[in-house]
């Protein structure tokens, strides 16, 4: 029995509920929720929405897929290089994240382009070094358009060419939290300083959290 409805609608009303619940309830030592769609196996268990398979380019043009994240955490966002509005914003928060776990090989960043036209390897490699940080932490990502824009269907995020919009695309500010088994955990505004320390305390929680 399946407890999901169609995700192009519905994503929007879930996150726009999840994302500022995640932010303020889950207080230190207590578990974080595991968010998205979710469908009640043969023998009565849950079974939680995952991320499925992926394989993207990063800046250093290596392969990204599910194994480069394997056993770990990651927090995963879009955003396109020439973005006039959230991006520069959201970037500088997510180097606070960079920073705070430089010595952990258990967490990651992946940060999707939705401009993968004009953000090639080059242009993401130029924009690593300006922000001046470390390929093996944090993959800047690039590849087919329709396999972004899929994947962000997954992560229950949207992200869409606007031409009204300046830079002519729109995207949330949204950092996904994924734990080890590729499920969802918390949403934050990747915009907010608040938001972004919540994150790194909740990304502590969730390394300490027993492997099932």
């Amino acid at each position: 029995m399946k407890v999901m409805v169609g995700k192009n609608w519905v994503k929007y009303l879930i996150i726009s509920i999840l994302a500022p619940l995640v932010v303020s309830c889950a207080p230190t030592g207590k578990k974080l929720p595991i968010l998205g769609f979710r469908e009640v196996g043969p023998a009565g268990d849950t079974l939680y929405h995952t991320i499925p398979d992926f394989a993207f380019t990063d800046q250093d043009g290596n392969t990204i897929t599910p194994q480069t994240t394997a056993g770990k955490l990651y927090v995963a966002d879009f955003f396109f290089t020439s973005c006039p509005t959230i991006c520069p914003k959201m970037k500088a928060q997510m180097i606070r994240i960079h920073d705070a776990f430089i010595d952990n090989d258990s967490v990651v960043l992946l940060s999707h382009t939705i401009d993968p036209g004009y953000d090639s390897v080059a242009v993401l490699k130029d924009y690593a070094v300006r922000l001046g940080i470390q390929t093996a932490k944090w993959h800047l990502l690039t590849g087919d358009k329709d396999a972004i824009y899929g994947i962000a269907d997954e992560y229950l995020v949207s992200v869409a060419e606007d031409d009204q919009e300046p830079g002519g695309f729109i995207h949330g500010g949204h950092f996904i939290l994924v734990d080890p088994s590729r499920r969802i955990r918390g949403y934050y505004d990747g915009t907010k300083e608040e938001a972004v320390t919540q994150l790194i305390a909740d990304i502590r929680l969730l390394l300490n959290e027993p492997t099932e």
